[in-house]
């Protein structure tokens, strides 16, 4: 496993608009379906990645968490599932099915979505207020597998509760780091 750091979007960017197909339902998903509420969290994330099977349970808890304050969140998959078969929409939904994501799974079969944000590495993470302004990017939290950092997603958590707040999020921000997103 190769270990990526996120590329950090630039704060302010207003974020891109996607329409991505959902892997459970079927259904096609916007950013303009998600932005109703007070913020949206966006996640790149896939199925094999380690840095991101290490998380999962903590991206439920703050989805969870968060989702029944107003915050929407969806995760998206842009990994070339020729060449990474475990990250194919099939087994997608059944990880979204087996974890009980809270939010929509994306497949970004052309990638064209994790070029317009970025997106460098599983899990790359960006939460955005409710005018769809990034106001974090970066990583969950300290914890990579093996190192015995809590997971606890204490960064994002941080982030989230200053933008419900109403408080100026703090600009000094860690990137993410994980598996490279597997181009095609």
């Amino acid at each position: 496993m190769s270990l990526t750091p996120s590329n950090m979007l630039p704060l302010g960017t207003i974020a891109p608009d996607f329409e991505l197909p959902e892997v459970v339902t079927g259904r096609n998903v916007s950013l303009r379906d998600l932005t109703t509420g007070d913020g949206t969290v966006v996640m790149f994330i896939c199925n094999h990645c380690p840095y991101v099977k290490h998380v999962q349970s903590e991206l439920v808890r703050l989805a969870n968490d968060y989702m029944e304050k107003g915050v929407r969140f969806v995760a998206i998959s842009s990994n070339d599932a020729e060449n990474y078969p475990e990250d194919s929409p099939e087994l997608m939904k059944e990880t979204a099915k087996t974890w009980k994501y809270p939010f929509p799974y994306l497949y970004d079969e052309s990638q064209d979505t994790a070029k317009r944000y970025d997106a460098a590495c599983t899990p790359d993470f960006y939460v955005f207020d409710k005018n769809t302004k990034l106001v974090y990017r970066g990583q969950l939290d300290g914890s990579r597998p093996g190192n015995d950092v809590p997971l606890n997603g204490k960064d994002i958590r941080q982030a989230l509760d200053d933008l419900l707040n109403g408080v100026p999020v703090n600009s000094e921000q860690r990137p993410s780091q994980g598996c490279n997103i597997k181009w095609k």
